[in-house]
């Protein structure tokens, strides 16, 4: 199919969007950063990475991007609603858009000819019974999508599958778990915030006056949720690597984690450690939904592609994110 050369990112005014972007630029990628500025930031684009401002409602505009740059070879798609708890009161938002969304854009694809996909996934598949709950999930556990959201991400893995098998499809679906951390100019500003990490730096910043924990009496070794932390740009570096290895693929799918599980109360007290703030924390009632535990075994990519974390550990993941929080305090509105 011939050296990939340019990459159309959807969703790269997004968190992990915009890191990806930064680190196909750094790899001699030609970028096309394409938005809608829903959860995105103009100011997060790097500014080598061609720019439009386009829904993927909208198809016309979509094609009017491929035709303005026929020499996108792949694509790789983050653009999604993605707050699963608002998912839960909005179940259509996200079973309708995220999964028509993706399908316009895949048909644009056809048309101009672009066979190459990376799918920006989500843990969010395995919603696991308690007894699977404390083993690092694989490839080959039970997909049970615990939202709409996830839902709507196995959606699209198989519309990928099937256009696979109908069109010769190389795609790769990255199925990833807790994303945080930041580079020295990109890093997490959600409105609103929802990811534990930032929540606990904006207590450290004053913008909060407590973190809240959902539950303190999970069978875990201090009582509270245990969760896999991966770099956002440990996340990217995957997304290249399987881009890289995508003709040779031809079609899979990897989950994405450091595989080491951290509790609620180890990321509080790493951040105060590195903060120097004392996070005063606050007991709440169990969110419903929430599993016990949920760590990823990323053997798979680690065999097949390669892959190891940069930052395997929390300690670097928390402070890469403290210094962008501190030096962004009000996000990219600085």
């Amino acid at each position: 199919m011939g050296t990939i050369r340019k990459v159309l990112v959807t969703g790269g005014a997004g968190y992990i969007g915009s890191v990806a972007a930064r680190l196909l630029l750094r790899a001699g990628y030609a970028v096309v950063v394409v938005d809608n500025l829903y959860q995105g930031h103009r100011a997060a684009v790097p500014p080598q990475a061609h720019w439009a401002r386009v829904d993927l409602a909208d198809k016309n505009a979509l094609r009017a991007v491929f035709a303005q740059h026929p020499d996108v070879d792949a694509v790789m798609h983050f653009a999604a609603y993605t707050l699963v708890g608002e998912s839960m009161a909005q179940p259509l938002k996200y079973l309708r858009d995220n999964l028509v969304n993706a399908c316009n854009l895949l048909e644009v694809m056809l048309e101009h000819g672009v066979l190459r996909f990376i799918l920006s996934s989500t843990a969010n598949l395995f919603d696991l019974p308690p007894e699977h709950q404390d083993q690092p999930i694989t490839e080959e556990f039970p997909i049970i999508p615990g939202s709409p959201y996830g839902e709507s991400k196995f959606f699209v893995e198989r519309v990928l599958h099937w256009l696979h098998r109908t069109h010769g499809l190389k795609y790769v679906s990255l199925r990833y778990f807790n994303a945080a951390g930041a580079l020295p100019d990109c890093g997490e500003d959600h409105d609103p915030e929802t990811h534990l990490i930032p929540l606990v730096l904006q207590v450290a910043l004053g913008q909060r006056s407590h973190i809240t924990i959902f539950g303190d009496d999970y069978p875990t070794r201090d009582g509270t949720c245990v969760r896999d932390y991966i770099h956002v740009a440990d996340l990217a570096q995957a997304h290249i690597l399987a881009l890289e290895a995508l003709d040779t693929l031809g079609a899979r799918h990897y989950n994405l984690g450091n595989g080491t599980g951290y509790t609620v109360k180890e990321v509080i007290e790493t951040a105060r450690r590195i903060t120097g703030h004392p996070i005063p924390a606050v007991i709440g009632p169990r969110r419903p939904g929430d599993p016990a535990v949920l760590v990823a075994s990323s053997e798979r990519i680690r065999r097949e592609l390669g892959w190891a974390p940069q930052y395997p550990d929390l300690e670097s993941i928390v402070r890469s994110a403290w210094e962008w929080h501190r030096a962004h305090p009000n996000g990219y509105e600085d």
